[in-house]
């Protein structure tokens, strides 16, 4: 597995701290972006938090999931969480070790109470001396939170500096790029009332490897089944939720996103309701099984325009907590479905987040090398292997192709209803549940390329035949 190291420098460690003024959490910053470029330790916000408690148990939580694997567990992996501050609330992203759980805290306007909400993206600092200290917070303990230090701190800070080094494996920039993409297909399946969710959690497996299953919405609760039937959402190792046991008695409501029933295992989100605040787990098909490899952004990033509508649209993006899509292709002067394209290619930059909850997506920037996810990524470099090297041969009207690989072909064909199929054997195990083949990602470069021949001997025609009136 590919991989670099990634190092976080901190001017101190983060922590809860004593005063005359009550409890303070602060939490220490690296390097970042912000609307004036870099910082070396950005400040976002200073305030107090609305509810303590629950928001101290939900940032354990986010840490639970940074620092787990729930596959092969006796691997060990933490990667400090992120936080983006989008001017109306503050988002704590962590990833697990193994791919397989992305976990999210919202914490909304309400949540909040201070100065205003700054604007970007950095690391945050958590250590296990404050997640001993968070668990000690209490209901009607007063907690100010910084994020980032202030200007005064900053210049006169002189001791030395806390800095990690971690290895920064590329499938999980790549699982970062792949969960927008998947959540954005995810609709509201079932919402449960506080006494009904914290039942249903509390009944689900804590250890070892339960697969994947299915429940379906009954009256206020969910009742599990043995299959996808209609209504039914798929809850892929169940034993992966136990850092929503962190939250539970805070718990207001639970709501579940997923797509619609399939006979296969699928992606689905779990999303705790705080006060103040959301707190979401998506959960990858199995255990087994992290989103990186998914290939969700593998069509998207396949067109030929992708890389140019991308930097015309981040130009425009300035940390919103909503992107409004048909807004933006207003803008650009590009139809939405470009847009959707652009905003998938500026995920794999980690760029671009999806909130289920408000059904948006969302801007930040993760403080990691931009491009990486995509470069890194086997079947789209494998597929342009294919078309430089001309492996590719389009037959009866582009219908099918013929894609040469050694001395073996492989046939890719496309129905009427635009549902491709190949004769590879990634095609016969997967049935597109993970995303095109390499085989079929090559056609379809051949084909835009082709289409752009066509639309430019077309328009040079009609341009002459002007020209001749």
């Amino acid at each position: 597995m590919t991989q670099s190291a990634h190092a976080y420098a901190y001017l101190r460690p983060s922590a809860v701290l004593d005063g005359a003024g009550g409890r303070r959490l602060d939490l220490a910053t690296s390097g970042g972006a912000t609307p004036l470029g870099a910082a070396a330790n950005p400040r976002f916000f200073a305030g107090f938090l609305a509810d303590p408690a629950p928001a101290a148990a939900a940032l354990l939580a986010v840490a639970d999931v940074a620092a787990a694997r729930y596959y092969q567990p006796q691997l060990r992996a933490s990667l400090d969480p992120v936080v983006t501050a989008n001017g109306d609330r503050l988002r704590f992203e962590s990833f697990s070790g193994c791919c397989g759980v992305y976990a999210r805290l919202d914490v909304l306007r309400a949540g909040l109470d201070g100065d205003e909400i700054g604007h970007g993206t950095t690391n945050v600092d958590v250590n296990n001396p404050l997640r001993e200290a968070l668990t000690r917070i209490g209901p009607s303990d007063p907690l100010h939170l910084a994020v980032g230090p202030d200007a005064l701190e900053v210049s006169t800070f002189d001791g030395p500096l806390v800095e990690k080094k971690v290895p920064l494996p590329e499938r999980w920039l790549r699982g970062f790029a792949e969960t927008q993409v998947i959540a954005s297909g995810f609709d509201l399946r079932a919402e449960l009332p506080a006494a009904e969710a914290v039942r249903f959690l509390r009944s689900l497996p804590r250890g070892g490897r339960a697969g994947a299953s299915w429940v379906v919405p009954a009256g206020r609760t969910l009742r599990p089944t043995t299959r996808p039937v209609p209504g039914a959402v798929c809850l892929p190792g169940p034993e992966r939720l136990v850092a929503l046991q962190r939250v539970l008695r805070h718990a207001l409501a639970l709501r579940v996103y997923g797509p619609a029933a399939s006979s296969a295992p699928a992606a689905s989100a779990w999303e705790v309701v705080l006060p103040g605040m959301r707190l979401t787990l998506t959960l990858s098909p199995d255990a087994s099984r992290g989103f990186s490899g998914e290939g969700g952004v593998l069509g998207a990033l396949a067109k030929d325009t992708v890389e140019q509508d991308a930097e015309l649209v981040a130009v425009l993006l300035a940390w919103e907590p909503r992107i409004e899509i048909a807004e933006l292709a207003e803008q650009c002067g590009i139809g939405v479905d470009r847009v959707r394209a652009a905003l998938t290619r500026l995920g794999t930059a980690g760029q671009i987040g999806y909130d289920t909850a408000e059904a948006a997506y969302f801007h930040r920037r993760l403080p990691y090398e931009a491009g990486r996810a995509e470069a890194a990524n086997p079947r789209l470099r494998a597929a342009r292997a294919l078309v430089e090297a001309g492996a590719v041969r389009l037959e009866d009207g582009g219908a099918t192709a013929v894609v040469t690989v050694d001395d073996h072909i492989q046939r890719v064909r496309t129905g009427a209803d635009g549902r491709v199929g190949c004769t590879c054997l990634w095609w016969a195990k997967y049935r597109g549940g993970r995303g095109p083949c390499k085989h079929a990602l090559a056609v379809a470069m051949v084909r835009q390329d082709e289409k752009n021949v066509h639309g430019t001997i077309g328009q040079s025609e009609k341009n002459g035949q002007g020209a001749r009136a």
